[in-house]
């Protein structure tokens, strides 16, 4: 254990942290990707450290879980299933030395376990989900109980921070890119052939095909296809995910000409989303509503060149330009010619991704944690 964390925890008992999550460990998703990593940075800290992690949501196989985490899935099945969960928890055991809220909505049973428990109240901050109020007054008015919060991008702090009127302490935490699990390499002729790859300019962006998520640029792709298409004959626009959207975007597409230039992939799993980066020649958000972007760096991270929004948090992602193009989602004309520089860069992984390895994010993590612990240890 290093002094930083002798410090921390120091050397009484054991420290305890309770962690009320929607979905990591047997999740699919960003959300639930960034939960796993937070959890196995808190279980990381120090010998005399234990986690208590209640999803809402199991969807997926389940990871292996790390040393020092109690991963409780028995508030599966709904709301009510989740709340007497975690009431149970409590009465049987209150002592918490710091209560973590991993989503907004989560908010007023972490209060009551933070009230029950006497511990303090941290809440994390993932995107659009905190940009504006939420449905519940409720929550609304207890994000000012919240001691201390972490949010994943400076833009997702400061639209969060203009509504919520709170005087809690602000981190920024974003995403990790495990770098081992990527890096360059040819494309694979099997998914080439499937999706029609072969010889063709691929541009490419990831995410699900719901209306909450039109933010994310695929519309605006699509709308400049038809003039990019004079530019780079060859061109292909290859979405990758599902959703209920995707009827819409297939008849965008066939409205404007471009029907037979936009592959829709449909759902892939974790194991083949590196190989299809890899058949990309350009990686292409343009987008108004992403809290970081964390797709961006996965892209990133096999080589692509990647063309991102000046607008949300794909700016951080690309360390403000740093790390690809930047262009205004609204100027078709600043995308196509983004698009065009893009497509021409070399492969290579950039200088500086390393920004956002695990391992740096692991610190910042343990940074955060030293303060709310010290917090805990000062308040009994």
């Amino acid at each position: 254990m290093n002094p930083h964390t002798l410090d921390a925890i120091g050397r009484g008992r054991t420290k305890r942290i309770l962690y009320l999550v929607t979905d990591a460990f047997g999740g699919y998703g960003g959300i639930a990707l960034y939960n796993r990593d937070f959890l196995e940075a808190l279980c990381s800290y120090g010998d005399a450290l234990e986690v208590v992690a209640l999803p809402r949501v199991v969807s997926d196989t389940m990871q292996a879980l790390p040393h020092r985490l109690t991963y409780d899935t028995s508030g599966l099945g709904g709301k009510g299933r989740y709340a007497k969960a975690v009431l149970r928890r409590l009465w049987c055991d209150t002592r918490f030395d710091l209560i973590v809220c991993a989503h907004i909505n989560l908010l007023p049973l972490a209060f009551l376990a933070s009230r029950l428990s006497r511990a303090p109240l941290v809440m994390l901050l993932y995107g659009i989900e905190a940009w504006s109020p939420t449905p519940s007054a409720l929550s609304n008015y207890l994000v000012r109980k919240v001691m201390s919060d972490a949010a994943i991008s400076e833009v997702t702090q400061r639209r969060y921070r203009s509504w919520a009127r709170t005087r809690a302490k602000g981190y920024i935490l974003p995403n990790a890119i495990r770098l081992e699990d990527y890096a360059m390499g040819a494309p694979d002729p099997n998914l080439e052939r499937a999706y029609g790859l072969e010889g063709r300019t691929v541009l490419m962006t990831l995410g699900r095909l719901v209306a909450v998520e039109r933010q994310k640029g695929f519309d605006e792709v699509v709308d400049v296809l038809p003039q990019l298409a004079k530019d780079i004959p060859d061109v292909l626009y290859l979405i990758v995910g599902e959703g209920p959207d995707r009827a819409r975007l297939e008849q965008r597409a066939r409205e404007k000409g471009v029907g037979d230039r936009v592959v829709f992939t449909g759902f892939v799993p974790e194991e083949q989303k590196a190989a299809l980066y890899r058949s990309a020649d350009a990686y292409v958000m343009p987008s108004r509503g992403e809290g970081f972007g964390f797709v961006v760096l996965e892209a990133l991270a096999t080589g692509v060149p990647a063309v991102g929004s000046t607008l949300d948090g794909t700016r951080e992602a690309l360390r403000d330009g740093m790390l690809g193009s930047l262009v205004d989602p609204g100027d078709a004309n600043a995308l196509r010619a983004a698009i065009a520089e893009a497509v021409r860069k070399p492969k290579q992984i950039p200088i500086g991704l390393e920004y956002f390895s695990f391992a740096n994010f692991e610190k910042r993590v343990h940074v955060m944690l030293a303060d709310w612990l010290s917090v805990t240890r000062s308040s009994r």
